[in-house]
């Protein structure tokens, strides 16, 4: 066996690099986007065991909904391009090509087991470059094919190393051969059939039977006229071995899916539910349809679902000439290659196998697959066609007339091929390009029509996306899906009568609930999705909340394990105020799926609607254990913890914000509660750090705003709080306690009593009974000295406010200034007035609430009305308490001393006054522990 040298291997990988290095720029497409983007196996977070236990598209292999498609290997190799690259396509797409490289290589080797050197390297060149796999390699999904076809031929290469020049048994390679067959298996189902090419080597080229010669043994052992040769009892424990290997991995793959079948509709496969003799007659039809695909890729399309093929349902349909040539030109070719014992009936019997055999899981034949025709799965095929090809170009080659046109035939095949698939690689540049290429094909397939309305949907371009999905409409009228479609676009555009008229078609297309009938062995599991968005939808309307609870019922009642179901009804039950209800709903839903990091959120989000914030962290935790990265856990576990007045709790829910900003570096929400944090330790720099890094990201950030400006007031920079306070009214001018904050600065650090007043005015004009703006209005006529007007001031606030004894008290002090002064028969000067006001002088704190607090909800930006286009789901919504203000300093209480009619006011001595003041700092430190206390409760 001639070994392929390095000039080969560099000449391969070359060409494979020149066609498909224009894959390495397209992005993530078609199935791509649920294998990889929407796949939580690939996530560091999730368990490497998961791997095992989840179909290729992370669904439970437990769920009826999984497509029982078992490639954990696949999945492994996806998860290892995340650890290096997370979800950048181009490392996804050059590691197909690289694997790619690898196959065509393999095969080059497989080739010169029955081919010349030149011929194997004609059959591997033509292999490198065939359009019909550009699915499989510019497809990130494909690479289950590209991996599986690595071990089915390393598998081959090492089984034909399991004879021994004495032509003993090696037993070495065998177990090599069943641990590769293994690996196969689990990068793709068809792995397995790799057993079937080995036992047609074995028995037709190694042993050299053909099958006159088999049948004429088998009959002489039957007759008793002679016992089995030596060499066939070898080869027959060989071939025991290898089917035995096989039935334990059968048996295992189908204990794996727990012995069913995935569930699939007429509208994946119509062939599979038509009646005979439609079936069987649109099924071998499909054979040369694949066939014609080798040799004439001209016309390829990522879809061949639905209406692409019609349904062949007579035996006078003229398509059935092609199924006859077909299985003629293949039985000429088995009958060749079986009767003869030549090199060249060897290398067809071979090629034969590599077509048949790998093709046959996917033919339809034996059981319904969920496809009509998949370009991926001729990969393998692929490689007995080339065989094909490069040993008639041989045979045509040898004749010296023909040598010249023969080479250049495959000089032209080779060139127009490598032009197609570089040419091809840019279909599948995004989703819009892939599925409007497609439609150039073919017209009759409403999935596709589907498709490219959902690419445009995805760009929010809902108006274009309409004339799409009502086209997928008129050509599948009973097409469910596109009706949802059609219902969710119109919903998009705010036409709600129209949506919820189309979604009552597609409910009306739904099959009838039959009593025995399991309801999910005829339809799909996502077209239940109609009662999900029909009931989103009218749930907006407060009215027909019972209605929408009804439709939720419906679609449980359908189906048990319907998880999305008990989510959505969670969702208004809560809306609802059934606190209860929605907890069990949610309970229900954590029964069918424990690892759902968004089912404990919510439930997170119920215990704190019930008032249960010790349940709610539990349930958060458990959300962080399984998702660490989950941003509307972390975010709202942080501010559970930020509000509970814990300080043991403050540096965890720090490490939560701060991952938090890490995932959401955009929002200023993060950066306002980390400040937040800061101001309650004390940490004035670093407070005042995160306020402005909110303040920058969002601009007029209320408050932030107010608060930089309360940590500037606290931190004895009243000036620097002025310009904060003046960007905080000038984008929110209704702002009362700010105007209050900013009053008290202007009265009692700029001396300047006319700003004062207008702030307090304007909060007055806004709200004629704030008894605070009121108190303080009447604080600035008694700097003014106007204290006629100070003492009407006071009535007025004492009328709003007859429980506040400060109010009263001050009164009393005008009062008795007044009739001092009028005895005196002097006025007060400035000074002396301003001595007054500092010898009682006290601290109220107030606390505001956020008014800018974050409604977290849904699925990572994803809304449960999108259920039928396979994104999340809508999660329940939470309001920070964002906002949390600490002791502004407001002269509510300005302590007027009073005099006796013969007495004079004297100045305060500068012990005296340093007394007040520590007096004045210890009482704010108390209130703000108060107001903590307060808070926390």
């Amino acid at each position: 066996m001639a070994v392929v040298s390095w000039k080969e291997i560099l000449l391969l990988t070359g060409l494979v690099v020149g066609c498909y290095w224009n894959s390495v720029s397209c992005g993530f497409a078609f199935d791509d986007v649920s294998a990889i983007l929407d796949n939580k196996d690939l996530r560091p977070s999730t368990p490497l065991r998961n791997l095992f236990l989840n179909d290729f598209w992370g669904t439970p292999m437990a769920e009826e909904r999984s497509h029982k498609s078992y490639r954990p290997l696949t999945v492994l190799t996806f998860r290892l391009n995340y650890l290096f690259s997370e979800l950048n396509a181009a490392s996804y797409h050059l590691l197909n090509v690289v694997l790619h490289a690898v196959v065509c290589v393999l095969f080059l080797r497989v080739c010169r087991l029955f081919l010349d050197r030149t011929s194997g390297l004609v059959a591997a060149l033509l292999f490198a470059v065939h359009p019909i796999h550009t699915e499989a390699v510019t497809g990130v999904v494909g690479r289950a094919e590209l991996l599986s076809s690595i071990f089915l031929l390393a598998a081959f290469l090492a089984y034909t190393k399991s004879t021994g020049a004495d032509h003993s048994i090696v037993w070495t390679p065998i177990a090599l051969t069943v641990v590769l067959v293994a690996a196969a298996t689990l990068c793709k189902e068809q792995g397995i059939t790799v057993v079937g090419i080995c036992c047609v080597h074995e028995v037709f080229v190694a042993q050299g039977f053909t099958l006159p010669l088999l049948l004429d043994t088998l009959r002489h052992v039957l007759q008793g006229k002679d016992g089995f040769p030596y060499a066939v009892l070898q080869t027959l424990l060989k071939l025991i071995v290898l089917v035995i290997s096989t039935l334990l991995l059968v048996i295992i793959r189908v204990q794996v899916i727990q012995s069913q079948l995935p569930v699939f509709t007429r509208f994946d496969n119509p062939a599979a539910v038509s009646p005979t003799p439609a079936r069987q007659l649109t099924f071998n039809f499909l054979l040369p349809v694949n066939a014609w695909l080798l040799l004439n890729p001209s016309e390829l399309c990522c879809d061949w679902t639905m209406g692409t093929i019609p349904l062949v349902e007579s035996l006078l349909d003229l398509r059935n000439l092609a199924t006859l040539m077909f299985y003629a030109f293949i039985g000429l070719l088995a009958y060749h290659s079986l009767r003869y014992r030549h090199s060249s009936a060897k290398t067809v019997i071979m090629a034969l196998s590599l077509i048949v055999l790998p093709f046959i899981p996917a033919s339809n034949l034996f059981f319904p697959v969920g496809f009509v025709v998949a370009e991926r799965v001729l990969y393998v095929p692929s490689m007995g066609f080339c065989v094909l090809v490069a040993h008639g170009f041989k045979i045509v080659s040898q004749k010296g007339h023909l040598k010249k046109i023969s080479w250049l035939i495959i000089g032209v095949l080779l060139t127009t091929h490598t032009v197609k698939t570089f040419n091809r690689n840019w279909d599948w540049e995004s989703e819009y390009t892939l599925f409007t290429s497609a439609l150039k094909v073919n017209k009759n397939n409403a999935k596709l029509w589907n498709n490219v309305g959902h690419a445009l949907e995805n760009q929010n371009n809902y108006a274009r996306a309409l004339r799409y999905f009502l086209q997928a409409t008129r050509v599948q009228p009973d097409d469910i899906g596109a009706h949802m479609n059609v219902g969710r676009t119109y919903k998009n555009l705010n036409k709600s009568k129209e949506a919820e008229e189309a979604y009552l078609v597609a409910k009306s297309l739904m099959p009838q609930v039959i009593p025995g009938k399991k309801y999910a062995t005829r339809v799909a599991p996502n077209h239940l999705n109609v009662y999900i968005n029909l009931a989103n939808l009218i749930r907006a309307n407060e009215s027909r909340l019972e209605e929408a609870d009804q439709l939720y019922r419906q679609a449980i009642s359908m189906r048990p394990d319907f998880k999305q179901a008990y989510i959505s009804r969670g969702e208004l039950l809560l809306k609802m105020n059934k606190l209860s209800d929605a907890r069990d709903a949610y309970l229900r839903a954590l029964e069918l799926d424990l690892t759902n990091a968004d089912l404990w959120y919510n439930l997170a989000i119920v215990n704190i609607e019930m008032k249960d914030p010790s349940e709610a962290l539990k349930n958060f935790n458990h959300a962080l254990e399984l998702n660490p990265r989950h941003k509307l856990a972390l975010f709202n576990s942080a501010l559970l913890m930020q509000e509970s007045g814990e300080p043991k709790f403050w540096p965890e829910a720090n490490r939560r914000f701060l991952l938090y900003v890490e995932e959401e570096p955009q929002d200023a929400n993060g950066y306002f509660n980390l400040g937040m944090l800061a101001m309650d330790a004390n940490e004035n720099a670093a407070a005042e750090r995160w306020m402005r890094k909110a303040i920058g990201l969002q601009a007029g950030f209320r408050s932030a705003l107010f608060n930089l400006a309360l940590l500037y007031s606290q931190s004895k920079r009243e000036i620097d709080a002025l310009p904060v306070l003046d960007e905080l009214l000038r984008h929110h001018p209704e702002h009362i306690k700010g105007l209050i904050l900013k009053g008290d600065i202007l009265m009692n650090h700029k001396k300047d009593t006319h700003g004062a007043k207008e702030c307090f005015e304007r909060i007055l004009r806004m709200d004629p009974t704030n008894v605070q703006g009121k108190h303080n209005l009447c604080v600035v006529y008694f700097e003014e000295r106007d204290l006629p007007r100070a003492e009407r001031c006071l009535e007025e606030t004492l009328a709003l406010a007859p429980n506040e004894e400060y109010v009263r008290r001050h009164l009393s002090i005008v009062r008795g200034k007044m009739a001092a002064m009028s005895a005196a028969g002097h006025p007060l000067t400035a000074t002396e007035g301003a001595a007054v006001l500092a010898e009682e002088e006290k601290e109220r704190s107030v606390k505001e609430e956020a008014e800018e607090g974050v409604v977290k909800g849904g699925e990572e930006g994803q809304g449960a009305d999108d259920v039928g286009k396979g994104v999340g789901d809508e999660k329940n919504a939470r309001k920070s308490s964002a906002e949390s203000l600490e002791g502004v300093g407001v002269d509510q209480s300005e302590s007027l001393e009073g005099s006796q009619p013969d007495k004079r006011t004297k100045g305060k001595s500068t012990n005296e006054i340093k007394d007040i003041e520590e007096k004045r700092a210890a009482a704010l430190k108390r209130l703000e522990e108060i107001e903590r206390i307060l808070s926390g409760d």
